[in-house]
């Protein structure tokens, strides 16, 4: 009787992990990175994004851009990318650059890449199907990082134009040597006192003041909890040294 030698079946290759998904990945990138990056800037023309911006402009900022997301992708690290999205913000929101555009131009970096890997493994779906399910998630996170850096950067922006509007709607003028005059002009609510009580107690810091002249004539309208804090402020001056005088 012949003996029968039973042979292991073959085991299927393990799938490549998303380290290994990645760094394929980024190869692709880096391989073609000057095509996919004048593709991007083509769309983002296209999509009329950026419009404050030249296209020479456009183009320097799709290569920095480009160049950052391919680094998060490779090290999975994002503190890069955050400082350069504040950088980029702090230039372009002076420029009326808009939330919505931004988040636009990332969304089309995403979809240019993976028109490009469909492209690349047209003929392989499985391997496609890896690379999407690896890659999507750091695009995703990628994405969440430019939009709420940027949005940080554009809310900072806000606090300090409106901390500046605050400033000249009570300026502190110093008409001569230690005599300084803080003209109020329409409604003076909680926070508007607030600041102008700061600003007036600064004033006398620094001018070393000994009179200072509160002209309210100009307010539309002042309640009780305004007028408590005004007299508060005649304390606080006094304290430092002045004497005030409401007119």
């Amino acid at each position: 009787m012949n003996k029968v030698t039973l042979r292991p079946h073959a085991q299927p290759a393990a799938p490549a992990s998303v380290d290994a998904l990645l760094r394929e990945l980024v190869a692709h990138l880096r391989q073609n990175r000057t095509q996919l990056r004048e593709e991007w800037a083509r769309r983002i023309a296209d999509a009329r994004l950026l419009t404050a911006m030249s296209a020479e402009e456009t183009l320097a900022e799709a290569n920095s851009v480009y160049d950052n997301y391919v680094e998060a992708l490779e090290t999975g690290t994002y503190e890069a990318l955050q400082a350069y999205a504040r950088n980029l913000s702090e230039r372009i929101i002076p420029r009326g650059v808009e939330t919505e555009e931004v988040v636009g131009i990332v969304l089309l970096l995403r979809d240019v890449l993976a028109r490009s890997l469909f492209a690349k493994y047209h003929e392989d779906f499985g391997q496609l199907n890896r690379i999407l399910d690896a890659y999507e998630p750091a695009a995703n996170r990628i994405a969440n990082t430019v939009a709420v850096g940027f949005v940080q950067e554009r809310e900072r922006v806000i606090r300090e134009q409106q901390e500046a509007i605050r400033e000249l709607s009570t300026p502190v003028l110093q008409v001569r040597e230690r005599l300084l005059i803080l003209p109020m002009i329409g409604i003076i609510d909680p926070q508007r006192a607030r600041q102008l009580t700061e600003q007036l107690l600064r004033g006398i810091r620094t001018n070393r003041a000994k009179v200072v002249v509160i002209d309210i004539t100009g307010v539309a309208a002042m309640d009780s909890n305004v007028a408590n804090h005004l007299v508060q402020t005649v304390e606080a001056s006094r304290l430092l040294g002045a004497t005030t005088i409401v007119t």
